[in-house]
């Protein structure tokens, strides 16, 4: 849910909307990742860089009618090899689909867990 204050208070946002997510797809950058990565904690490695191109994929080929029940399908059956979801959550802790889509600059899907409703990590 957007917070309005936190927006305001926050200039950081510039060009995203209140919860940190590029507000443009089309602003994306890999320069613009790692510098969400950097804000998150995270240092992207190549594994890191698999999965923001898959994510990117997917939604290009999907468009914005992605749903998150299709898209972990969609993720798990492509990092099956590696451990699937398990493998997912040591790259992202904030969430393949939450935090992948931050860093590859795209909307979350819908149906996309939102902890303001007490999701646990």
């Amino acid at each position: 849910m957007y917070d309005i204050n936190k927006y305001i208070a926050d200039q950081r946002l510039e060009g995203r909307d209140p919860e940190g997510y590029l507000a443009e797809v089309a602003h994306w950058s890999p320069l613009v990742a790692n510098k969400l990565a950097a804000e998150e904690g995270l240092t992207l490695g190549d594994d890191h860089w698999e999965v923001i191109y898959c994510l990117r994929e997917h939604f290009r080929k999907l468009g914005p009618d992605w749903t998150a029940r299709q898209m972990t399908r969609e993720l798990e059956k492509d990092f099956a090899g590696a451990g699937g979801r398990r493998f997912l959550y040591t790259l992202f802790p904030g969430g393949p689909l939450a935090q992948g889509c931050k860093l590859a600059g795209l909307p979350l899907p819908q149906g996309t867990l939102n902890d303001s409703f007490g999701s646990v990590h």
